[in-house]
């Protein structure tokens, strides 16, 4: 299992080596300031790169029985457009037999495909990147509206202060990043992170 699951570090240089890990100053939907942000789409765009982070979560579902003993008969699910590659990658290196994405509309998460009570199979919710966890969790309650049992839950990359378990399903994720969040601009700018960021600012 140690060969098949790339380590944290391992994981952390393929995003530095595309630019998916970025360094600057970067102000966060709820306000908040930080010298770190995940591109994650800039490392996916290569293939190698895809199917090493998206088996590599694989993995860690596979070895636990309970996920294993329902494939195939499994569906895989991107509660976001950016987890779509990583749902893809996962679903195939596991064989499950559904995949599905949900995104936000008129401000309420849902899927994009027509699904009905008992059309999704047990699910295992994969996103990229975990800032919030609160994607992950209205996924799971969309889920749990449609009857279906959610048997796992994972993404390549979890924000340290983000949950790591969601109604007693742990997290799984392949890295775990500690960011030093800051509530204004000259917080940010007397930090230490801050002294060695690059002249990159934007707001998302």
């Amino acid at each position: 299992m140690v060969d098949l699951v790339p380590s944290s570090e391992s994981v952390m240089q393929i995003l530095t080596e595309t630019g998916a890990y970025r360094r600057g100053h970067y102000i966060y939907p709820n306000g908040k300031h930080a010298s770190h942000y995940f591109q994650m789409p800039l490392a996916f765009r290569f293939y190698d790169n895809a199917r090493i982070l998206s088996v590599g979560l694989s993995r860690l579902f596979r070895v636990e029985k309970a996920i294993s003993s329902r494939l195939p008969r499994v569906s895989v699910i991107s509660p976001s457009p950016g987890g779509i590659m990583v749902a893809f990658g996962v679903r195939e290196a596991l064989g499950a037999d559904q995949i599905y994405w949900a995104e936000r509309e008129d401000g309420e998460r849902q899927f994009r495909q027509y699904i009905g009570k008992g059309d999704v199979y047990p699910a295992i919710i994969v996103d990229d990147i975990v800032r919030s966890g609160r994607a992950l969790a209205e996924t799971i309650e969309l889920v749990k509206e449609l009857g279906t049992e959610v048997i796992g839950i994972g993404s390549i990359v979890r924000f340290g202060d983000a949950p790591d378990e969601f109604d007693g399903i742990p997290l799984k994720s392949l890295m775990t990043f500690d960011v030093h969040f800051y509530d204004t601009e000259e917080e940010w700018k007397v930090s230490r992170s801050a002294s060695d960021a690059v002249e990159e600012r934007v707001r998302y």
